[in-house]
């Protein structure tokens, strides 16, 4: 494996820094049909509202929605179907022990292909309050009207 790897991004979670806390990221394959690696390809895919869940010790992403194939006929697969994340066994039940904390969930980042592989970055995150989403929005305010002053005074 090269340190530089042909990595395209097909999709990201523009929602998940507003509405979470991400504290940790982890990079996850995914099982996928063939119609469904096609329409990837051609970058029609949105993981608005989806999440990972966990059922009989295996990690799954509910609600991600993949395009149907265009030229896929009768062996297009179906939109919002669940798919299964490759992870390691350690991973799985790391996840799955800070999950059942309070207040903690697990949200797809970037969907993406590392080479030939589909990938999907998975970030270990917490519900931000009001509050904080606020605060967040001053410092971005704040960071912005610096930048346009020293832009104005040449520096």
């Amino acid at each position: 494996m090269t340190s530089r790897e042909n990595i395209k991004i097909v999709a990201t979670n523009r929602r998940a820094p507003h509405d979470y806390h991400i504290l940790d990221t982890y990079e996850a394959g995914l099982v996928l049909s063939g119609t469904e690696v096609k329409s990837l390809r051609a970058g029609k895919a949105s993981l608005a509202d989806s999440y990972v869940g966990f059922e009989r010790g295996e990690a799954y992403v509910y609600n991600m929605f993949i395009n149907p194939y265009d030229k896929g006929n009768r062996y297009n697969h179906q939109e919002k179907r669940p798919r299964k994340l490759l992870l390691h066994k350690t991973e799985i039940n790391r996840l799955l022990g800070q999950v059942t904390q309070k207040g903690f969930t697990i949200v797809p980042l970037k969907l993406y292909f590392k080479g030939s592989r589909a990938k999907l970055e998975i970030g270990l995150a917490k519900g931000k309050k009001a509050y904080d989403k606020r605060q967040d929005i001053k410092e971005r305010e704040t960071a912005r009207e610096l930048q346009r002053v020293m832009k104005e005074k040449g520096v």
